[in-house]
């Protein structure tokens, strides 16, 4: 009788241990997924951090005129196909009365004072590519309202 009660004993510390291997396991798996999906986060975010000085790049290099007027969008896309920008440029403040503000129509908001001239609302919409190998299947969607100066 003590050698069944010794295989008993047995048995149930392995399946004791196997639950808390299990238990173990499943946190580490959590863990991972969150590390994973803090570093496609902030990678997003370094990239939106890029894609506002890029805008404000283009902004800087584009001829207003009569005929192209000014520069509504700007559309990024990383080199590894890992994240898209989209760049709305919703209000260019420019001076009152000033050429630019004549070029650029309905986006133009006229100021009186010179300080201020030239700054830019910009719209940020970061998205990642789901599809992308390097994010796994992680969708991260940034916005970001900012006023800049280019």
């Amino acid at each position: 009788m003590r050698k069944g009660f010794g295989l008993l004993q047995a048995l149930l510390v392995i399946v004791l241990i196997s639950g808390i291997m299990m238990i173990a396991m499943k946190y580490a798996t959590v863990s991972i997924k969150q590390t994973k999906d803090l570093y496609i986060r902030e990678s997003a975010e370094l990239f939106m951090n890029s894609a506002v000085e890029l805008s404000l790049l283009a902004i800087q290099g584009y001829e207003r005129n009569a005929t192209s007027g000014c520069l509504h969008e700007v559309n990024i896309t990383s080199s590894d196909q890992r994240f898209r920008a989209d760049v709305n440029i919703s209000k260019y403040y420019l001076l009152e009365g000033s050429e630019d503000c004549g070029y650029c129509g309905s986006l133009c908001k006229p100021i009186q004072t010179e300080d201020s001239h030239g700054m830019v609302m910009l719209e940020v919409t970061v998205e990642s590519n789901a599809t992308n190998p390097k994010n796994g299947k992680t969708k991260v969607k940034l916005y970001r309202r900012t006023l800049q100066r280019p």
